[in-house]
């Protein structure tokens, strides 16, 4: 009998090895350590042309610290709110960012205290992007830019990640809007992904929103994908003058 049980327990981690790996993450790894802030600020009304001015005048200050991707005005979505977006290369970065802000004389005086009661609210996000998406730049300077945001039902995308993609790319084509990156959440909202589009107006962006809801690949695409979904929030917004996505 003894010789029975050793061979079986020598036979064990063998057997175990051959069974398959579980993956038990729903979402997939991250290749990269580069992620982009997300940061919405809310401006008091009688001061929102204050702000832009002030913004406008002294964000180099701002930017010599670290990468500004997009600075724009909400127009639809949002009153008296901006959104930006900044890039980082690791948290690492960041923090030695925010703590070098933290000792800048002209930051502080020039800007941060008279900014910050211009302010009712700010909100950040930190987001990646999405696997299959890469920063893209606009076709040309000008036009008009949409933040469409989506709050996915819990499960991560494992569960709903290529539906989402499907939804998503079967816009991004021609004669449609130009899809400038997609991006999932880590720090904010989780299950909440991101698409930022361009178009050439407010206009345009109109008269793809009904061409869409007329093309059976994409009302496919996105019925398969609503299943998942459990809110929407859409910002139109227009680039400042200092944005470097104009």
């Amino acid at each position: 009998m003894l010789k029975f049980r050793t061979a079986a327990l020598l036979l064990k981690p063998a057997a175990a090895a051959a069974q398959p790996r579980v993956r038990l993450s729903s979402c997939p790894q991250q290749e990269h350590t580069t992620f982009y802030e997300f940061r919405t600020y809310s401006i008091r009304p009688e001061q929102n042309a204050a702000f832009l001015k002030l913004t406008n005048e002294k964000i180099h200050l701002r930017t010599a610290h670290s990468e500004l991707i997009g600075y724009w005005s909400v127009e639809y979505g949002g009153l008296n709110q901006v959104f930006h977006i900044w890039k980082y290369d690791s948290f690492s970065q960041r923090a030695a960012v925010r703590a070098a802000l933290a000792q800048d004389p002209s930051w502080i005086s020039e800007y941060i205290s008279k900014a910050i009661p211009m302010l009712t609210s700010q909100d950040n996000e930190v987001t990646y992007l999405v696997p299959w998406s890469r920063l893209q730049k606009p076709p040309r300077d000008g036009g008009v830019y949409e933040l469409a945001s989506f709050q996915m039902r819990p499960g991560g995308p494992a569960v709903w990640g290529n539906a989402f993609q499907a939804a998503i790319t079967s816009h991004d084509a021609p004669g449609y809007g130009k899809l400038l990156g997609a991006f999932h959440s880590e720090f904010g909202a989780l299950n909440q992904v991101h698409a930022l589009w361009w178009f050439e107006s407010a206009d345009q962006r109109a008269e793809i929103r009904h061409k869409a809801h007329t093309d059976a690949r994409v009302v496919a695409a996105v019925r398969n994908s609503v299943v998942h979904l459990d809110s929407q929030r859409n910002r139109l917004m227009f680039p400042c003058p200092f944005s470097p996505m104009k």
